[in-house]
């Protein structure tokens, strides 16, 4: 059952991360901000994006959790990596977005630390 809800926690965050970043426009800064070009900032920026950062860190992590020991894993491992570097290319073709390489550390960063701290748990349970 535990297992059910992180893969549909997974399937959607991947649903909603995906539509968020190929949006033309900050769909949460149109609601929040009453700014389609005001992105919400959760904390600041340091070299890299936070919010990127936290979006891939739930994504990452949901996504272990639904696939665990299963022979999806390195499947999985392999698609978070490109997904978090291909969403932020599609920034250079999308109308009022824009490629920032602060954005792209982020995303990656996000995934890596996750997998990580996931490989080392492995280790030594």
């Amino acid at each position: 059952m535990l297992k059910f809800f992180f893969t549909f926690i997974f399937h959607i965050a991947n649903i909603v991360l995906i539509i968020l970043y190929l949006y033309p426009c900050s769909i949460l800064g149109y609601y929040l901000n009453d700014s389609c070009f005001l992105q919400p900032q959760i904390t600041r920026n340091f070299i890299i994006s936070s919010n990127h950062f936290y979006a891939f860190i739930i994504l990452t992590t949901s996504g272990l959790f639904a696939y665990q020991k299963s022979s999806k894993e390195n499947f999985l491992i392999k698609y978070l990596i490109l997904i978090s570097i291909i969403l932020e290319f599609f920034h250079i073709i999308i109308p009022n977005r824009g490629f920032e390489i602060g954005d792209l550390l982020g995303n990656v960063a996000g995934v890596l630390l996750v997998l990580a701290i996931y490989k080392i748990k492995n280790q030594y349970v």
